[in-house]
């Protein structure tokens, strides 16, 4: 039996990846008037990473809804997705633009690098759930996390680990520094195609993974990975245990969703939630999703406000025990 890794538990963090899908919290199906047939979808992240490719399965299922209105994903890259943050808060609240969010609108608040986060937005609909993978350059002489952590704490600040500065990509490695009382050197990308090309060259030695972004690479050999922070192991990477099981209690995976520019009237933002439900129920994206290791979880506006404010409190609590923020 493999020797389990004695870490105390985040609880908080371990909470945020529980969402509990309300379907009788909206309304019916229905239309709404709005200036345009197809809304801006704006992605704050490059072409081809994980965000990008999943809201892209929504804009195609969608489209094929056959429905009034649909939506066009466009990328807005730069400042760790602050950028395409900024141009939607200041969007016309007409309906006709529309924002990807996840909890990096959070860290990036926290860390000081944007001054506003979920309240700046009227919440549509969250959509999806990706845990993270503890993953690592196909060269280092690592095989486990045991090893990883053993060479972490031996030498501080030392292991290079790739991560967009004041996102959930360097989050998810400060509360693992936190709770086993290593210390990673970080390297700043702007996102994860170049955190990804940055590990595949061996230019880094360690970067969150998920199963879209890392299985062809994880089973080819040219990455490694040492645990999944998920509650269970996923389908698609068997062999892959989580975090858990390895004696570290932290549970972490992306929460995607759907928002709104403040001031967007309920009926419109009432509407696109119940579009991104229909799509969230389509056969053929459920498999895609499932392919991608992205479970589906649709919420409603007032319960994605609700697990906003929660997942706020929850990474604020970290944040400040870790020294990022204070109030």
């Amino acid at each position: 039996m493999k020797k389990l890794l004695k870490w105390g538990a985040v609880a908080a963090i371990s909470a945020v990846a529980v969402v509990t899908t309300a379907a009788t919290s909206t309304p019916a199906l229905a239309t709404a008037a709005i200036p345009c047939s197809t809304a801006k979808l704006i992605v704050p992240w490059g072409a081809g990473g994980g965000t990008h490719v999943l809201f892209s399965i929504f804009e195609k299922t969608i489209q094929q809804m056959g429905g009034e209105h649909k939506i066009k994903v466009v990328t807005i890259p730069g400042q760790g997705g602050n950028k395409g943050a900024k141009v939607a808060a200041k969007a016309k609240p007409d309906g006709c633009t529309l924002f990807a969010i996840h909890q990096s609108a959070i860290t990036s608040f926290l860390n000081g690098r944007i001054d506003f986060t979920y309240p700046a937005f009227e919440t549509v609909a969250l959509l999806t759930s990706t845990p993270d993978i503890i993953g690592a350059a196909g060269n280092v002489k690592w095989n486990s996390l045991e090893e990883l952590l053993s060479a972490a704490k031996a030498a501080p600040e030392t292991i290079l680990t790739g991560a967009t500065f004041g996102s959930t990509s360097q989050f998810s490695w400060l509360i693992l520094e936190d709770l086993t009382g290593v210390k990673f050197k970080y390297v700043p990308f702007d996102g994860t195609k170049q955190r990804m090309t940055a590990l595949l060259s061996n230019a880094i030695q360690l970067g969150t993974l998920n199963v879209a972004s890392g299985k062809k690479y994880i089973e080819g050999g040219e990455l490694k990975a040492f645990a999944i922070a998920a509650e269970k192991r996923d389908p698609n990477l068997p062999d892959l245990p989580t975090l858990k099981e390895l004696g570290v209690d932290l549970v972490y995976a992306l929460k995607r969703g759907v928002v709104a520019p403040k001031g967007t009237p309920k009926e419109i933002v009432d509407m696109w939630s119940q579009v991104f439900k229909k799509a969230a129920e389509n056969p053929d994206l459920l498999k895609q999703m499932a392919a991608k290791g992205t479970g589906i979880e649709w919420v409603g506006p007032a319960d994605f406000r609700k697990w906003a404010e929660d997942t706020y409190a929850a990474h604020e609590k970290v944040a400040i025990k870790i020294g990022m923020y204070k109030k």
